[in-house]
């Protein structure tokens, strides 16, 4: 068999009802959009009346729980892109309208803003069998009606995680991802590949260095987490040949190297497995 290669089995992304956390969000990178009102008991299928089925982000808005965001599009790099972008359901997942960035596709994070629903960003890791300029972190402020990209590296480089500081919501990092697949092979690391921060909301971005205690040389995939309680403390696992896991005490703005070792990284993310 040389194809179709659509994967199936991953769960891509989740999301709850911090005021009721027992309504639950469930993306599947090949298997659509499902809710469950009793915790994970039971599931209801969402998104079937629309002609995709591959989910890379969802994001509930918490001032107004009934509006949740989709991004369609697994945003991990795949052998099976969706092409689409955002979906926004203002009544609980029952009916969808198209949210922006329609004919891009991958998305891996929605990031709404905490206080004000206008404010969107969108992380998208692109293409993974063409280089091509519609990859990067994009923001609206208009509530999904228009999109401009505020962070973008080059061809082959898009999103592979995107977080925001929940008590300065100006404040996000975007670990952006080198990679370019092709029939015969993987490029899973590269120049582009890195940490970047922003202080202004998006509007400028520093690329964090060597000095600041990212890893040197070309990197892979980067995923990032900042801890709920104290926003301060930021965690960073890189590819980078080796998995590498990173600690910032400041907000991201600088790091200190944790743990290294061959364990943390997947063999998927070896350009030789």
């Amino acid at each position: 068999s040389i194809g179709p290669a659509g994967a199936t089995g991953r769960i891509s992304a989740i999301d709850a009802v911090v005021a009721d956390p027992n309504i639950v969000y469930l993306g599947a990178a090949s298997g659509g959009l499902w809710k469950s009102l009793n915790g994970g008991q039971t599931w209801r299928p969402l998104l079937e009346d629309l002609p995709f089925s591959a989910i890379g982000a969802v994001a509930v808005d918490q001032t107004d729980p009934d509006v949740v965001w989709v991004g369609i599009g697994e945003g991990n790099p795949t052998q099976d892109p969706t092409v689409d972008a955002v979906y926004r359901s203002a009544d609980g997942g029952e009916t969808w309208s198209p949210g922006g960035l329609t004919g891009l596709q991958s998305v891996k994070r929605i990031l709404l803003h905490p206080t004000n629903p206008n404010i969107v960003f969108v992380g998208l890791s692109g293409q993974g069998w063409k280089a091509g300029v519609d990859r990067g972190v994009y923001r609206t402020t208009d509530g999904g009606l228009t999109w401009a990209p505020v962070l973008f590296v080059d061809e082959t480089t898009g999103v592979s995680d995107l977080v925001m500081d929940p008590s300065d919501p100006s404040r996000l990092l975007a670990a952006m991802f080198s990679s370019r697949r092709s029939s015969w092979s993987t490029e899973a690391r590269g120049p582009g590949s890195g940490v970047y921060l922003t202080r202004d909301g998006g509007d400028t971005w520093i690329r964090l260095e060597e000095g600041d205690g990212i890893p040197a040389g070309d990197l892979g995939r980067i995923s990032l987490d900042v801890f709920p309680a104290d926003p301060r403390v930021v965690h960073a696992l890189v590819d980078a040949g080796e998995g590498i896991l990173l600690r910032s005490y400041n907000r991201g703005r600088t790091w200190q190297t944790v743990r290294r070792s061959p364990d943390l990284v997947s063999p998927f993310d070896d350009p030789s497995a």
